[in-house]
């Protein structure tokens, strides 16, 4: 249940991004078919909404990374990283542990 979910709203916001973006390219398109906007300007403004929309997403897969991983860390998980340094303090403890019992 909770994939379909997932999945729905996923398609749901792709299409919504697809859906502005050909709304927004229209528009851009129609202003330059009028004569308001040259080709060259209507170039650099896709261009600069196209940088605007790469840094969104960016700050928001930020934004998602560092609540995902407080999320992972309120559930008792820890990070794989430290897991590892555990794993080999632990193999240590237990060479030390072997060699002064033999």
């Amino acid at each position: 249940m909770m994939d379909n979910w997932m999945k729905r709203g996923f398609y749901l916001g792709i299409g919504a991004a697809i859906s502005g973006k050909e709304r927004f390219e229209k528009m851009v398109q129609d202003m330059v078919d009028k004569g308001e906007m040259t080709p060259k300007e209507a170039k650099s403004v896709m261009d600069e909404w196209v940088k605007k929309g790469e840094s969104a997403d960016r700050d928001w897969s930020n934004q998602t990374r560092g609540m995902m991983k407080n999320r992972v860390k309120e559930l008792g998980f820890v990070p794989e990283e430290d897991y590892r340094e555990l794993e080999a303090r632990v193999a240590q403890l237990e060479k030390l542990h072997r060699e002064q019992n033999e």
